[in-house]
């Protein structure tokens, strides 16, 4: 079994509180991605709520962003639209990476061997290595592997970091 796993495609992180031209710039190939894939499709979503500000991640990233039931909070549209298409399910998380994700595909591992997981999305810095890492530890002996060309950071710079270190880690990169 082959799995895509589309990380936090979120107004915000698009082009909203936290956007960037490179997260708007990966919108169609991410779509492309999704349409074509052949295997199960699963998204997770950033949730927070109103007291965000007051939380460990709200004070060191001061950016009300994601708040659940907000249009910032909704994945993009077009990129909802093909995630019902394949008919994802989608996971939401209140940290970086999500625990019930990990816990899920191990459990699923268990049922059917898992050939590839692969994740897509924003940010590659924050978001997408800390579920690319958390994967990695609950199944050591599956490929991960990440499509940069469906993926953007914070910065550019963050971007390439967060590649490299997943390459560190034995997480297969494609550029």
């Amino acid at each position: 079994m082959k799995i895509l796993i589309v990380v936090d495609m979120q107004n915000d992180f698009i082009d909203g509180a936290l956007g960037t031209a490179e997260a708007v710039e990966i919108v169609p190939a991410v779509i492309a991605k999704i349409k074509s894939y052949d295997g199960l499709v699963i998204a997770t979503r950033d949730t927070h709520q109103e007291n965000y500000l007051s939380t460990q991640e709200g004070r060191n990233l001061p950016v009300k962003h994601c708040i659940e039931n907000t249009f910032g909070w909704k994945i993009r549209e077009e990129i909802y639209k093909a995630l019902k298409e394949k008919n994802a399910e989608i996971f939401n998380k209140i940290t970086f990476g999500s625990r019930e994700l990990a816990l899920y595909l191990a459990d699923k591992a268990k049922q059917d061997a898992i050939e590839e997981i692969e994740l897509i999305g924003l940010c590659t810095d924050i978001c997408v290595i800390s579920n690319a890492m958390l994967i990695k530890a609950f199944l050591p002996e599956v490929k991960i592997k990440v499509d940069a060309a469906c993926c953007a950071g914070v910065t550019v710079e963050s971007h390439n970091n967060a590649l490299s270190a997943m390459k560190m880690c034995q997480i297969e990169v494609e550029e």
